[in-house]
């Protein structure tokens, strides 16, 4: 689960222009985990993507991940 949430908090300092705004909270559930991913205000548009493109592949990588450790994940960008 530690390697999953550095994946998101990499992914998305990698992003923005404000990497030190970048924090990453997991809320576990049985079956699901929730990433809840807080950036900076003008930096959610970035993570976002154009029509949602970024945030749909970060979601892909989370997908992939889940298959691979028997969970599913889910990511919230909040501001």
């Amino acid at each position: 689960m530690a390697a999953v949430k550095q994946l998101v908090e990499d992914i998305a300092k990698a992003l923005v222009d404000n990497p030190d705004q970048v924090t990453v909270h997991v809320v576990e559930g049985e079956q699901v985990a929730v990433l809840e991913l807080r950036v900076a205000a003008s930096d959610v548009g970035k993570v976002i993507g154009k029509q949602g493109r970024t945030a749909r592949s970060i979601r892909t990588l989370l997908g992939a991940c889940g298959v691979k450790l028997n969970r599913r994940y889910n990511l919230e960008i909040l501001e």
